[in-house]
């Protein structure tokens, strides 16, 4: 029997942390050893690929840890040690056994992060820590100072000062988790990707169930359906003429149909949908349009009308002032998290028929 040796660490939007859990363990070949704010710590065999994780924003592999230095910038010169005191050629083996590139890109990029008051800022923290990487590896430093993105093929590495310890990591891909390679194309108030794999993976999907957006809009969450459970029916509905054309050039060649429709007046039968994934505009990015525009609560309408009696819907709500509507429709909330997005605080919410939670 093969023992988990090498530790990583898969960052997440907040609220996230045990859905991410959840799925590390479902890949069956990887171990939890801790789960804290936004990130997720687990272990792997050294010689196994890094499982894909569609719920994290990004996966870093630890590269030195040492206690966290003090709050003055004559303290920041600890910094430089702790990018000098690591083997970087085992770092790099063991990010290829990984099934991360090899190497370390065309340049050296870095982002930190800290708790506490302290006399310097983050760009303070990554030029001392960004200028000895680069130096170490022979390879061109790119400073975040005046907010220009970095170049294309510059490996990512992160700091984090707790408080406590002084936490340096590589990235084990070429770019963050998050950034999908289907995402072509955008609009306003489009959901970010492991939200949505979030979402789809809550829904307990099967292949042959028909999965409903009924505001597609760019198509991220049919998309990430398809990718949790190949050959379910994907169906996203919008009223934008820019969305539907986003949606479908993000999909490409996947099995999800858009189309031009209201969700407050869905032109599919009763009890057609066995699934339900939406992040319904209420006016938070996006504004609601058609029939909405007057009458949100027709959303909730069109949801409980379409959905099958063992059906499920997962939804992003801003708040819960509008769940009274659900009830009212004999849907209920069975499971509730809030998340800190952006700047905001959705809520993710389970939903199921009440009287088919009666009967189960």
């Amino acid at each position: 029997m093969r023992t988990p040796r090498v530790f990583l660490v898969a960052r997440c939007v907040r609220g996230l942390e045990s859905a991410l859990g959840t799925e590390i363990l479902r890949t069956h070949s990887a171990t939890i050893d801790r789960i804290g704010h936004r990130e997720v710590g687990f272990r792997v065999t050294d010689d196994d690929i890094a499982p894909a994780l569609r719920t994290a924003d990004d996966v870093f592999l630890p590269a030195h840890r040492r206690p966290d230095i003090g709050p003055h910038k004559s303290d920041l010169p600890e910094l430089a040690a702790l990018a000098r005191e690591f083997d970087l050629a085992d770092l790099a083996r063991h990010r290829r056994a990984l099934g991360g590139p090899s190497g370390f890109g065309d340049g050296v990029e870095i982002s930190a992060s800290f708790l506490g008051r302290r006399t310097y800022n983050r760009y303070d923290i990554e030029d001392t820590v960004g200028r000895v990487l680069a130096e170490r590896a022979g390879l061109p430093y790119h400073s975040r100072r005046h907010g220009e993105a970095p170049p294309p093929g510059h490996s990512g590495w992160r700091l984090t000062l707790d408080g406590t310890d002084a936490t340096l990591l590589l990235r084990l891909g070429r770019r963050p988790t998050h950034r999908r390679a289907y995402k072509n194309a955008t609009i306003a108030g489009t959901l970010h990707p492991p939200v949505a794999a979030a979402m789809a993976q809550a829904a307990g999907l099967r292949p042959g169930q028909r999965v409903l957006d009924p505001c597609c809009g760019a198509g991220t969450l049919l998309i990430e359906a398809h990718h949790t459970a190949p050959g379910t029916t994907l169906l996203g509905f919008d009223l934008d003429p820019a969305a539907r054309r986003a949606a479908r050039e993000n999909a490409g060649p996947l099995p999800v149909t858009v189309r031009r429709g209201d969700a407050g007046a869905l032109p599919l039968a009763d009890r057609s949908v066995d699934r339900v994934l939406c992040n319904p505009p209420w006016g938070t990015q996006v504004d609601a349009a058609g029939s909405l525009a007057g009458h949100p609560e027709r959303w909730w309408h069109e949801l409980a009308r379409v959905l099958t009696d063992d059906g499920r819907a997962i939804v992003l709500l801003p708040d819960a002032s509008s769940l009274g509507h659900a009830w009212a429709l004999d849907l209920s909330p069975v499971h509730v998290q809030r998340l800190s997005l952006f700047g905001s605080r959705p809520l993710l919410i389970h939903l199921e028929r009440r009287h088919h939670r009666r009967g189960a």
